[in-house]
């Protein structure tokens, strides 16, 4: 059984829903990103979200995109990634990480040197935004032999013929979007999104995970009630962001983020 998977199994008996945040790599800096890491388990995270830096991150919002380049600029590789990850499993072998991002960087790094480097360090699922069904054979089929799950995208236009080839080979859990656009931009409409998570659960068995547009923990509340689990992003970067234009210490920025997390664990 894979980690994700227990952790929803033990939520579920728990009748709790799991909170996602979402750091990019190495943003603002790698110590502040690996303290923020090493520390959101305590603070309510169930699963932590790390997103790999990427110079065209075409589904995000500009907080993610200034995040992406801040993180480039001081030098962050795919490998430094790993070594997040891995300081984590130091003091963490429990909490679920899924690594998040797009393809390009992954297939210039290898993609199986990329594989080797998820199983051996404790990646436990991934989220490739522009690898889509028909490229299963790049890395899901891959990742999948490894006992990594390939997490899926959904979306408010997802059709029925389309869900179900995204559900072939998907695992873990769905990532589902919702809103349409990019991240950060919108709140959710939450009568359309339960009626979406609804038609999902006909085609599925598998948790459901609602992300973009989430910031404060009364749609954190609202969106529990139907969802398994909420993905907060763009809201804790900003978070970040808004310390760094106020030149705060490390440790406030630390504190302000994990605080953040803290205030959205509502369950």
């Amino acid at each position: 059984m894979s980690k994700i998977k227990k952790k929803f199994d033990d939520l579920r008996l728990e009748n709790k829903k799991a909170l996602i945040p979402f750091i990019t790599a190495g943003f603002p800096n790698n110590n502040i990103c690996q303290s923020i890491i090493n520390k959101l388990p305590p603070m309510g995270a169930d699963i932590i979200e790390i997103g790999m830096p990427f110079s065209d991150p075409m589904a995000e919002g500009p907080i993610i995109q200034t995040s992406s380049k801040l993180s480039i600029d001081r030098g962050h590789t795919m490998m430094k990634t790993f070594e997040l990850v891995k300081d984590f499993r130091r003091i963490d072998t429990n909490t679920p990480i899924v690594l998040m991002g797009y393809y390009n960087p992954i297939y210039r790094f290898g993609t199986d040197k990329f594989l080797q480097n998820c199983r051996e360090l404790g990646v436990d699922g991934l989220i490739i935004v522009d690898l889509p069904p028909e490229h299963d054979d790049e890395l899901c089929i891959n990742a999948k032999e490894l006992d990594i799950d390939f997490i899926r995208l959904v979306t408010p236009t997802t059709n029925q013929d389309r869900l179900k080839i995204i559900l072939n080979n998907s695992s873990g859990f769905l990532y589902y979007v919702s809103i349409t656009g990019i991240t950060g931009t919108k709140k959710p409409e939450i009568g359309p999104l339960k009626e979406s998570l609804d038609f999902v659960r006909e085609f599925t068995h598998l948790p459901i995970a609602v992300g973009f547009g989430i910031k404060t923990p009364k749609q954190v509340n609202l969106i529990n009630e139907f969802s398994d689990a909420v993905v907060v992003g763009s809201a804790l970067v900003n978070t970040i962001l808004n310390a760094l234009e106020n030149d705060e210490s490390d440790e406030f920025i630390i504190n302000e983020a994990l605080g953040f997390i803290s205030n959205m664990k509502t369950n």
